[in-house]
């Protein structure tokens, strides 16, 4: 039972798709300078979320150990709203637990996170070449990811990392044909719905697709459809702004009580 006498902080205003894909970005640099924050991790934290989560991005990734959106975006208890399966394959649960997240919690921008060499895409690639289906509940999911598969092949397209890509395009496609609640939140500009890779590498994250409105600075790793140059600048125009806002969102719900970081001395 929380401590009735222990101080709280008010929920948060839920922020604009723009300003929540700008948290995301932030947090993802942070990441791969190998800088993070690590936020909202205290006991304080817990406590404030007792009363209540507000998460500012609902999060479809693959379930893949070695991509954790917590991480990789560097945000703590309270701020992602997760949902994850292998591939990022949208079955009724999935799409019914990620239509909670935006309606019901009422997060600003969903994302479909995918990764390079993503095993089930892989298995779906050798699936296809073979003509061998998988036993199990493994052809499920090569099931569900075929189609994006046997797409991206028609093409001519034969590579593993952009295969991946098609499948991450058509799962957004899927979430908003399959789901008119979603689609309507997007249309009405209430949600913004990325496409995003992850590289395990360095642990960059990139930016294939949106829909909705994500200005000012919309680009992130180069990719996306912004101009590569404008898109420098604006990185480097918000660069301040992003972290001013992330400073915002951390102090919103650290306690009174808590004394402030040590400084360094001059």
């Amino acid at each position: 039972m929380p401590d009735p006498t222990a101080p709280t902080t008010p929920a948060p205003a839920t922020p604009t798709p723009a300003a929540a894909w700008r948290l995301l970005a932030s947090g993802n640099a942070r990441f791969v300078d190998g800088t993070p924050r690590h936020p909202h991790a205290s006991h304080w934290r817990r406590q404030d979320l007792t009363a209540g989560q507000h998460p500012f991005a609902a999060v479809l990734s693959c379930a893949d150990s070695r991509v954790s959106p917590e991480l990789v975006f560097d945000r703590g208890l309270g701020d992602l709203f997760v949902v994850r399966t292998a591939g990022h394959v949208v079955d009724d649960v999935a799409l019914g637990s990620l239509e909670y997240g935006v309606l019901h919690v009422g997060t600003p921008l969903l994302a479909v996170l995918g990764h390079e060499d993503c095993g089930c895409v892989a298995a779906t690639i050798a699936a296809a070449e073979s003509g061998i289906r998988p036993g199990g509940h493994v052809g499920t999911l090569v099931d569900a990811v075929m189609p994006g598969v046997q797409a991206a092949r028609d093409t001519g397209t034969i590579c593993l990392g952009e295969i991946m890509e098609e499948h991450v395009r058509r799962t957004m496609r899927g979430l908003l044909d399959r789901s008119p609640a979603l689609a309507d939140a997007v249309h009405d500009g209430r949600v913004a719905l990325v496409g995003l890779t992850y590289r395990l590498t360095d642990g960059a994250v990139r930016l294939l697709d949106w829909v909705g409105d994500l200005t000012p600075g919309t680009d992130l790793e180069g990719g996306g459809r912004q101009d590569a140059a404008r898109a420098e600048r604006r990185r480097e125009a918000l660069a301040a702004q992003e972290m001013a806002a992330n400073d915002a969102v951390v102090a919103a719900t650290r306690d009174p009580l808590t004394p402030p970081l040590p400084t360094q001395a001059g």
